[in-house]
């Protein structure tokens, strides 16, 4: 491999600036805004596959021909966490045909799609030496890269490397305080758990003085927040922070608190079993003090059950013109289509998806004639069909093709998705309450926030996982201060999903 011409080219052989743990600036840039949007029909086969995969199934009872089947489908339509997922079961053995080589492939291709993640991923595969030779420098030097293009993990890995205030090379951390802390704080914006831990024990842990009440105060809320996310060492930080804290005098817990302690020690126990789960509706049934406990009956699954996610059930679609068409023009009624700009002159289509041929430099009966044609389904590689010219004088040429990606029907509603397993499906209360932000919450309940779909955050914002449980008169999180999200407060708005009263007995 000529790295000379690879190091402009996003693959393994990339070459990347040295990680400088001594970094002096580091700007907080968000995944969200990065990535390509995501097709709608494939996000719906990626969740069928995590909800086929989940820890509650044990693992020699995983269809995981089935899961390996709707990944791909997925896969191969770009979505990129898919692929990124399908990459992790070859490198598991879970399709047969395919081993480490191909995983290497297809995170090389989420890299030229420009996803942080791919990157962060090159930089564990050069780490354990997974289809690449292994090499500690061009790993961090893929992780310093995926840090800067908004990797919330990769973040949250070398902030808490850096999150120091002298050198141990030796140790793998650097005394980078200020820069540590700006990266735990972009990849906490971001919804990680691991940040959220490193985050709280910073606040906790002050250089050179004790921490202040506020400071305590930042830390446990912080950490109770990660919980939210899935992180099992918060969880478990916080049981013993209200059970039996390591230090009386340095506690972040206002007061110790059995009842509360138990709680986060169930969590911890679930988040151990499986980390993938998330718990946005905390404060429904754990909320920090000074608010009181609501009773529970001791049973685990109605804990967990009442502080995860909610979503509406899907409504069937009523048919379409395109759920009407046949063959490859056929499009479920659940779906429209959404232009993504991208246009090839390639007579085979580069990558799975809808693909409509449009006329550019074509006299006006010939452009008329590739018009009448509607965007067809068409598999990576399968060879586009010609056209002929009304006007006798043989096949179209120049015929230009564009890729669309499908959407849900109806864009714009408020329906986090999220693996079956890991919600509880509710149906909205009736008349529909949604709210401005600067206004008071008017409603006990789960609260939704949302940004036009076409906001640059829109999928760090319009996710089950940013739910709030919320009681009348309580103001709704500000996104810059709450969540550490540069989003103006008027771009979101607020949508009750569920209000039914708090019950664990």
């Amino acid at each position: 491999m000529d790295t000379t011409d690879a190091k402009n080219v996003p693959s393994r052989y990339q070459i990347l600036p040295l990680f400088n743990p001594h970094m002096t600036t580091f700007v907080c840039d968000f995944e969200a805004s990065k990535v390509p949007p995501i097709d709608a029909q494939a996000d719906i086969w990626f969740h069928e596959a995590l909800a086929l995969d989940s820890a509650d199934i044990f693992p020699s009872q995983r269809d995981y021909k089935r899961i390996v089947q709707l990944t791909r489908q997925a896969a191969n339509r770009q979505h990129w966490k898919a692929m990124l997922n399908l990459a992790s079961l070859y490198v598991d053995g879970r399709d047969p045909a395919h081993g480490e080589e191909d995983a290497v492939k297809l995170v090389e291709e989420a890299m030229r799609l420009g996803i942080p993640a791919a990157y962060d991923r090159m930089g564990t595969y050069y780490m354990n030496g997974t289809g690449v030779n292994g090499d500690a420098t061009k790993a961090y030097a893929f992780w310093q890269r995926a840090a800067e293009m908004g990797s919330p993990s990769a973040m949250a890995y070398l902030g808490k490397k850096m999150n120091a205030i002298w050198d141990d090379p030796r140790g793998s951390f650097w005394g980078n305080l200020p820069i540590g802390m700006k990266m735990l704080e972009c990849a906490y914006a971001q919804g990680n758990g691991d940040a959220a831990f490193q985050l709280g024990l910073s606040y906790k842990n002050q250089p050179y003085r004790e921490p202040s009440p506020d400071d305590r105060a930042r830390a446990l809320r912080v950490l109770h927040n990660g919980v939210k996310f899935g992180s099992e060492m918060c969880a478990s930080r916080l049981s013993i922070e209200f059970g039996d804290p390591f230090d009386i005098e340095k506690m972040l817990a206002p007061f110790i608190d059995k009842a509360r302690s138990e709680r986060y020690r169930v969590l911890s126990e679930a988040l151990s079993f499986d980390p993938s789960d998330r718990f946005p509706n905390l404060d429904k049934v754990l909320p920090l003090p000074p608010a009181r406990l609501p009773p529970w009956n001791g049973d685990r699954d109605t804990l967990l059950n009442a502080a995860r996610g909610v979503r509406p059930p899907s409504a069937p679609p009523k048919p379409s013109a395109t759920s009407q068409r046949s063959g490859r023009y056929y499009l479920d009624a659940e779906f429209a289509l959404r232009d993504t700009g991208y246009e090839t002159r390639d007579l085979i289509a580069p990558a799975e998806g809808y693909w409509q041929p449009v006329g550019m430099v074509q006299e006006a009966e010939d452009r008329a004639e590739l018009e009448q044609v509607p965007p067809g389904l068409y598999r990576r590689g399968e060879e586009f069909p010609p056209f002929m010219s009304k006007r006798g004088l043989g096949r179209i040429s120049d015929v230009v093709w564009r890729r669309w990606d499908t959407i849900r029907h109806d864009p714009h509603a408020v329906d986090p998705l999220a693996p079956g397993n890991r919600v509880r499906i509710v149906t909205r209360p009736q008349p529909l309450i949604s709210c401005a932000p600067e206004s008071s919450c008017p409603v006990r309940g789960t609260w939704q926030p949302w940004v036009h779909t076409d906001h640059p955050q829109s999928s760090a914002v319009n996710q089950s996982w940013r739910q709030a449980w919320l009681v009348e008169g309580d103001s709704f999180p500000h996104p810059e201060r709450d969540w550490l999200l540069p989003i103006s407060v008027t771009d979101v708005s607020w949508h009750l999903m569920d209000a039914e009263d708090v019950s664990l007995l």
